[in-house]
């Protein structure tokens, strides 16, 4: 019998929650195909809402978030993995309503588990986590329309998780980066991680309220929606393409038909929860092949199960630069 760490979080009262770090037996998992002993999973705004008890994530507790993880294979039941891959597991329902990754061991459908590409370490997968997948993924759909010669690439909510690793995967293919960011005293971080150029929130958002902005951007990558998206639409060159892939800002989105129709803008979203096996299997191929970012290191902290309630609160109250990285 194993007993192993895990980090649960337990509803306490009507409106309260409370995490431990706890300790478990391997039949406490869920079925699964396959069993994973996790070395690393990382800290994503998903998970601090999990944790922190929010509405719109988990539905039952106790309960262990972790949208992401990466390990070694224990025992699996699926001929596609045997004892000793390395493997990645992140998005499905996997943190969410399903025990995830901040646990020493999960157990998971074999059909959420990819394969360890070369080019990517157990560490440097958690490093980028879906947050990480997803700002790939933005990339991946954007590339094929928008080449770097056609003008700069403008990125919201830069200092995230998603629009960090977006500028430098951006920049490492050549492309000159605008990052849009709050903090003004990120500036040098953006430039260092690979922004061309940093704008201000509020000199981005000037005049927003007309239907049609000066073209600006050949593509925009929008990680935080609301009028940031809409901003960056109207902004964006005739035949540009913009993804969105978050809500932080807001849900809505205050644009008219203008962009679309007179300038050929086209949307594209990015799920990275359902995002198809294959192309997801491809995206992190690419990671592993060229675009693995240079500056992980420098956008990444690193934290174990003790000190990751500090985190989830500091991610979501804004205050987290970046990557944070659990070590298991």
């Amino acid at each position: 019998m194993t007993t192993f760490k895990a980090f649960v979080t337990e509803k306490v009262g009507e409106k309260e929650f409370k995490s431990s770090i706890q300790n478990k037996e391997l039949s406490d998992l869920p079925e699964g195909e396959v069993l994973v002993k996790v070395a690393y999973s990382s800290l994503n705004y998903k998970d601090a809402l999990s944790a922190l008890g929010k509405p719109g994530v988990t539905k039952n507790y106790p309960h262990t978030p972790g949208i992401d993880a990466s390990g070694v294979v224990i025992s699996s039941k699926s001929d596609n993995f045997k004892e000793g891959d390395e493997v990645i597991v992140t998005s499905y329902d996997l943190g969410m309503n399903t025990w995830g990754g901040f646990s020493e061991y999960i157990q998971v459908p074999s059909n959420w588990v990819v394969p360890m590409p070369k080019g990517v370490t157990l560490k440097s997968s958690m490093e980028l986590g879906t947050a990480g997948l997803t700002a790939a993924m933005s990339v991946y759909k954007l590339i094929p329309h928008v080449s770097p010669e056609d003008g700069n690439i403008l990125v919201t909510g830069s200092t995230g998780g998603v629009g960090s690793i977006a500028v430098t995967i951006l920049n490492k293919l050549g492309y000159s980066v605008v990052a849009v960011t709050g903090k003004a005293e990120k500036a040098d971080y953006l430039k260092k991680i690979g922004a061309s150029h940093v704008i201000k929130r509020e000199e981005f958002l000037e005049g927003n309220q007309r239907p049609l902005l000066k073209p600006l951007y050949a593509g925009v990558i929008d990680t935080v929606g609301g009028e940031y998206l809409a901003t960056g639409i109207k902004a964006t060159n005739p035949l540009g393409v913009v993804t969105c892939c978050g809500n932080a800002a807001s849900f809505d989105l205050p644009i008219n038909v203008f962009p679309f129709i007179l300038r050929g803008v086209s949307l594209i979203g990015i799920d990275s929860q359902n995002f198809p096996y294959a192309e997801r299997v491809k995206v992190w191929n690419n990671i592993g092949a060229s675009w693995m970012p240079e500056t992980l290191d420098e956008i990444t902290e690193e934290v174990n199960l003790e000190g990751l309630e500090d985190k989830v609160n500091a991610i979501f109250n804004g205050q987290i630069s970046g990557r944070v990285v659990v070590k298991l």
